[in-house]
């Protein structure tokens, strides 16, 4: 199973971006999708595979930190 956080396109270099997952800098490649900066993309194994609209990437993100919050609340 693959488990995916979405991150934003802030720099692009030919089939080369770098991509943000909260502070955290990627360089990944984005040859399969049609993205620009700002976009926010999905990256499995090096490779943007998806490109998702504002709402669903913050939908994705809120989930993965109510899932953080209460791993540490459980095991905290």
């Amino acid at each position: 199973m693959c488990l995916a956080i979405p991150g934003k396109l802030v720099a692009i270099n030919g089939d080369t971006g770098d991509v943000d997952f909260g502070g955290v800098i990627k360089q990944t490649n984005i040859s399969m999708v049609d993205a620009k900066i700002g976009d926010w993309v999905v990256i499995h194994a090096g490779f943007a595979i998806e490109v998702m609209d504002n709402e669903e990437a913050e939908e994705t993100i809120k989930l993965w930190n109510d899932v953080l919050d209460h791993d540490e609340t459980y095991y905290g």
